[in-house]
């Protein structure tokens, strides 16, 4: 499956955030996300398979747990294909904030 399908789901997206934060267990993970998605548990386990066999996560067990861990190769891979398309917004990202910075700068509220 290609980076920006796995991407692609909300629900992937949400676990891969979580993810981000540190390790989690697959239980944490799947409570978070019913909540906020109103998916059972399977669907969750489903998504958290995708994003193992895609090579997002890993997981290990410890005792009875599945605990994940976020796997930065892939997205360095995406922010590598990104890389080419930067040019088209670090320009104005640098920009807006030269014009943030001469703003406070007016207000008098630092450098």
């Amino acid at each position: 499956m290609h980076a920006f399908d796995v991407l692609g789901d909300p629900v992937r997206r949400r676990l891969l955030e979580l993810l981000a934060e540190g390790e989690r267990s697959s239980g944490d993970m799947t409570s978070v996300v019913q909540a906020e998605f109103g998916i059972t548990q399977s669907a969750v386990s489903q998504h958290l398979k995708v994003l193992r066999e895609a090579g997002f996560a890993s997981v290990r067990i410890d005792g009875a747990r599945r605990i994940y861990a976020v796997d930065a190769a892939p997205m360095r891979e995406v922010d590598a294909w990104l890389d080419r398309f930067r040019l088209y917004w670090t320009p104005k990202l640098e920009a807006l904030a030269t014009e943030v910075a001469r703003g406070k700068r007016r207000r008098g509220e630092g450098p």
